[in-house]
């Protein structure tokens, strides 16, 4: 990773579009967290929706991650900060 050699200074407009970011990476984070905690409870309650259930435990990592590489995305670059070599890979 690559980082600015120089200070770097941010718009107005860059700050509220990563606080923008930030925030959507909070809600979609806390949303999937909500699907994990609602699956567990069906389960509890009815475990013969195990094999629907996993399905959504299964697809909440992925979509966490993703949302973590977008705002780091628009983080770096807001930032100037280059890496040096391929993204991680979604899990």
């Amino acid at each position: 990773m690559s980082l600015p050699e120089q200070p770097v200074t941010l718009t107005i407009e860059q700050i509220i579009g990563l606080n923008h970011a930030l925030g959507e990476m909070r809600h979609d984070i806390s949303n999937n967290l909500m699907l994990v905690l609602a699956a567990v409870e069906l389960l509890r309650a009815k475990p013969e929706l195990t094999e629907r259930m996993i399905t959504t435990l299964l697809e909440q990592p992925a979509r966490i991650t993703r949302a973590m590489q977008k705002f780091t995305g628009e983080f770096e670059r807001s930032c100037g900060i280059q890496r040096d070599g391929p993204a991680q890979p979604v899990l």
